[in-house]
């Protein structure tokens, strides 16, 4: 699986997330919940609270708008990313969704399993 880094920030915490999934079938950016308590985006009662739906059924998730998400040398400032719970069965502290990879004009290269930045 293709697996990346990504470097979430908010409220002036910045860090470098490994084992973040790219999922061009997810619609949305989605963070675990234990990292994203590490960042300082708990839970709050403005939050808007989604049903995600996928392979493996449905995930209530809540929804935080973060100063920017960055992969590689491609930036989205004020970005909204999804928080929930991620108990897949594996390592995972993210996934990248189509949100961000349209937003920054990804384009996949799965034979080098290269992410690029279209001009």
């Amino acid at each position: 699986m293709p697996f990346v880094e990504m470097v979430f920030a908010h409220r002036g915490i910045e860090r470098t997330i490994s084992n973040v999934l790219i999922d061009t079938g997810s619609a949305a950016t989605l963070l675990s919940a234990d990292t994203a308590l590490e960042l300082g985006l708990e839970p709050e009662l403005t939050d808007v609270i989604r049903t995600m739906r996928g392979i493996g059924g449905e995930e209530f998730v809540y929804e935080k708008r973060i100063e920017r998400l960055k992969l590689g040398d491609a930036s989205v400032p004020l970005f909204t990313i999804q928080i929930g719970a991620m108990d897949y069965g594996m390592e995972i502290n993210g996934i990248i969704g189509t949100d961000f990879l349209t937003a920054i004009g990804a384009v996949i290269d799965m034979k080098k399993r290269e992410v690029y930045v279209s001009a």
